[in-house]
């Protein structure tokens, strides 16, 4: 890269090698050539949170299908199931308790 360029960059961006970085990584996620998997280990990051929040300042979003969607809503609503059995069964056992 010529020098003066990258004195450019250097002045609008503090870290280069960084900016750089997460410039490859996002054309990579863009393009599908990377997951959000690699993505958050190419960039440090801890949880899918920290990929999430970085993408939406990007103006990236997750790829989210229909199917996704619905396999997260059979989730749920197997979840709130087993709750709402489970909260039923604590009531009986405390009104076989009390009577």
């Amino acid at each position: 890269m010529p020098e003066d360029v990258a004195q450019h960059l250097a002045a609008q961006w503090r870290d280069l090698p960084r900016a750089a970085l997460e410039s490859l990584a996002l054309e990579g996620y863009r393009s599908g050539a990377l997951t959000q998997s690699q993505l958050r280990r190419m960039l440090g990051f801890q949880t899918r949170m920290e990929v999430d929040g970085f993408l939406k300042e990007h103006g990236v979003y997750l790829e989210y299908t229909l199917e996704d969607l619905d396999r997260e809503a059979e989730s749920s609503r197997r979840a709130w199931q087993k709750r709402q059995a489970e909260l039923a069964g604590e009531a009986n056992n405390e009104e076989r308790q009390a009577g």
